[in-house]
């Protein structure tokens, strides 16, 4: 029955997470009869429960409120869109008005889909509408683009353009590859980044801004990772602080990485008025919105001190966390010195010892020695290869072992 699917969805591969996850429960009672049972650095989703005032609220709501559990508005209930727009204004000094924001069903959904509606659909590569995505980046950004019929372009970005590659160049190397500008329909913008968490300035956001006004394409930001900032950096602004990025901007948010709440589905889209109605369009059809419980308990963590605590205090386990293996990486011979410390984000970006062909073959090697789960570069882009990705979300003392593992096993770079 396979072949009864579109051409996009079976040219799609399993999501690389999901691979990974596989390949280590293949693995388990070997690795485990051995002294190794698996230790996840793979997943780029907190450990630690959320914020135990959203918890108890969603107690409340479900013990106390019997008209919750009707159909939902796909924008989002009022008491959810008010405090978004109170979030924005008091975070980023963002004014929004309720036209310019949509709830999502995690920001993934709302890329997603949005994706969907900017592509017309066509197996000929040369006619293919093409949306700007990072090299490396979220692995998900090509897959949603190439489902839905499109063309996804890499953006390099590269140590030598201190992962901030020049957009002119990068329409200039399109057309060179025989592909027409005409066709672009959007720039996906990531900072913080997946997979390196690498950061941008404020500067290289409004260059973001003035490109995709003067050649009128979207820009879409992701800031699944913006509240990430790592102690003693600067607060991250979000897009639409630059000048005119209303004109041209959407920007996505989640609760996922901020509260640890991957698995309560929530987020949301904010920005020009006309791109956030479009994205509505469709919600509007394909889903009903998130529970209101949910909702409730979302909304009262956007601007609680409870909520900014958790933010603040999990930012300070994710530099523990890291510190623990970059001084573990850099007793295995990796010049951490020169490769420098993350400013966002729970993930770390190292290059694979020379003596492996791939980063694949490195991440296997590790997965198969000392059952060490890390992500391989290629993953992310062509300019991932011969890099890796390790998230440090595991548990301290999981993060310990790993790297207590690695050296005993005598990893070396």
């Amino acid at each position: 029955m396979k072949e009864l699917f579109n051409d996009y969805v079976q040219s799609l591969e399993t999501y690389i997470m999901f691979r990974i996850k596989q390949r280590t429960a293949e693995l388990t009672p070997m690795l485990t009869e051995k002294g190794r049972a698996p230790i996840s650095l793979s997943m780029g989703a907190p450990v630690d429960p959320p914020p135990q005032f959203a918890i108890d609220k969603l107690i409340e709501i479900l013990q106390n409120n019997k008209n919750i559990h009707t159909y939902s508005n796909p924008k989002g209930e009022k008491y959810l869109i008010d405090e978004i727009i109170k979030r924005m204004k008091r975070v980023y000094n963002v004014e929004l008005k309720n036209n310019e924001v949509h709830s999502l069903i995690g920001s993934k959904e709302g890329i997603a889909n949005f994706i969907r509606e900017l592509i017309n659909p066509t197996t000929n590569i040369k006619e293919k509408d093409i949306v700007l995505v990072p090299d490396p980046g979220y692995a998900s950004y090509a897959q949603m683009v190439m489902v839905s019929g499109g063309l996804a372009y890499p953006m390099p970005l590269t140590p030598e353009n201190n992962y901030m590659p020049d957009f002119e160049d990068v329409l200039k190397q399109l057309e060179k590859d025989g592909f027409d500008p005409k066709k672009i329909k959007a720039v996906a913008f990531n900072y913080p980044n997946n997979p390196m968490g690498a950061v941008c300035t404020k500067e290289y956001m409004q260059k973001a801004v003035d490109f995709c006004i003067k050649h009128h394409f979207i820009l879409m930001g992701d800031a699944a990772y913006i509240d990430l900032n790592l102690p003693g950096t600067d607060k991250i602004p979000s897009i639409l602080e630059c000048k005119n990025a209303m004109d041209i901007a959407i920007e996505f948010y989640s609760f996922s990485k901020s509260y640890a709440m991957t698995g309560w589905r929530m987020g949301w889209a904010c920005g020009n008025k006309e791109l956030v109605e479009m994205l509505g369009k469709i919600k509007s059809s394909l889903d009903t919105g998130i529970f209101k419980g949910l909702q409730i308990a979302g909304a009262s963590i956007l601007n609680s001190e409870e909520g900014d605590k958790f933010i603040e205090e999990s930012n300070k386990k994710y530099q523990i966390k890291q510190d623990i293996l970059l001084d573990g990486f850099k007793k295995m011979g990796w010049d951490i010195d020169k490769l420098g410390k993350p400013k966002a984000t729970f993930y770390l970006w190292l290059p694979v010892p020379p003596r492996f062909k791939s980063s694949e073959e490195f991440t296997n090697y590790v997965l198969e020695t000392s059952g060490v789960v890390f992500v391989p570069g290629s993953a992310f882009g062509k300019n991932g290869e011969m890099w890796f990705r390790i998230s440090a979300t595991a548990t301290e003392p999981e993060i310990k072992e790993a790297v207590e593992r690695l050296i005993q096993d005598g990893l070396r770079f």
